[in-house]
């Protein structure tokens, strides 16, 4: 039974019908094909909010930069896939093997850009970092723009659309889980340890830099990855789709739904991509609602939307949950000594 409970637990069975309910709703025809499009592009921002919480929310790095992974494995994944349907022909089996092709090939090579930058930028701490890999961005988008073969300024256009919602749903998933099962091994606890005191964790034998170096090459990856469903779903870039603009708006999604927390990036990226969307018909004034959620957010929740916590299948303690076992304890000490003293 305890087998059974482990192979099949209650979370997949919740994923499961929030993916039928989704898909069901769309063909049914009371979610719209753009509406069903913002939900994909939601999941594609959730897996760049997450990988980019790796970064700030458990290494404790501040990062401006992290939209440039994403051009990196959009472009790269764009290339990969014309090439192959240059050779292939077009079938439903070759669309989904190039897809995961491109898209593995878009993360690795973004993995790679991710290494040779940490390497000599996470030397530096704080705005310092903030303003390197802002510079970063910037000079990849710059790049893009020379490249002929991509379109340069003009953009890269006939890219295949190869992504749907099933694809983005299961590398979601996959991007939880493999951010959760990180941050739960000795190489995440490394890195809770740099965030809280980089000082103190070299003092116990943390080689600080190698573990920075490691977050911010796996968060690259998976910035890639999304970069090339996100290629494959629009089907047309351009370097301005990567400006520091887009980087913003994914710190904006981690810090409004809870930063240092797999559920509050999942929670954020959904309602700040979704809302808007959902709010169009009041045109102009749908933006001073946004803002106004924000202020609200900073305000009155800083821990983010979803208050620090994680979702229960997740299985990790928080700093705030931490925090509040700590006050309970001390509160159960001091009284004990209030009665201890009376006595």
């Amino acid at each position: 039974m305890k087998t059974v409970r482990k192979i099949f637990k209650p979370e997949y069975f919740i994923f499961l019908l929030i993916y039928l309910v989704i898909v069901g709703l769309n063909k049914m025809g009371l979610i719209n094909a753009y509406l069903f499009q913002v939900i994909t592009i939601a999941g594609i921002n959730v897996i760049m909010t997450i990988s980019l919480n790796l970064v700030i929310g458990i290494t404790g790095q501040f990062s401006m930069g992290h939209a440039g992974f994403m051009s990196i494995g959009a472009y790269i994944s764009a290339i990969v896939s014309r090439l192959a349907f240059q050779v292939l022909e077009r079938t439903a089996l070759t669309d989904n093997l190039i897809l995961l092709a491109a898209v593995v090939a878009g993360g690795i090579i973004a993995a790679v850009f991710g290494f040779i930058i940490a390497m000599p930028t996470l030397k530096v701490k704080g705005d310092y970092l903030a303003i390197v890999t802002l510079g970063f961005g910037e000079i990849i988008r710059a790049v893009w723009r020379v490249v002929d073969y991509t379109g340069g300024a003009l953009g890269f256009s006939g890219i295949p659309k190869l992504t749907n919602f099933t694809w983005v749903f299961i590398i979601l998933l996959i991007a939880i889980y493999a951010s959760r099962n990180f941050i739960k091994s000795s190489f995440g606890r490394s890195c809770l340890a740099v965030r809280e005191n980089d000082i103190a964790a070299e003092a116990m034998g943390v080689n600080c830099r190698n573990y920075k170096v490691l977050a911010f090459v796996f968060a690259a990856f998976m910035a890639g990855v999304a970069g090339g469903l996100y290629a494959h779903l629009i089907q047309f870039i351009q370097p301005d789709n990567f400006s520091a603009a887009k980087s913003t708006d994914y710190i904006v999604y981690l810090y409004a739904g809870g930063v240092g927390t797999i559920s509050g990036s999942i929670f954020g990226a959904v309602v700040l991509t979704i809302l808007p969307e959902l709010l169009r018909f009041l045109n102009d004034w749908r933006l001073v609602i946004y803002a106004l959620l924000l202020l609200y957010i900073i305000i009155w929740k800083p821990y983010g939307l979803f208050g620090g916590r994680e979702f229960k299948f997740l299985n990790l303690e928080t700093i705030e949950a931490t925090d509040s076992k700590l006050r309970k304890w001390i509160r159960r000490r001091l009284r004990r000594k209030k009665e201890e003293a009376k006595s």
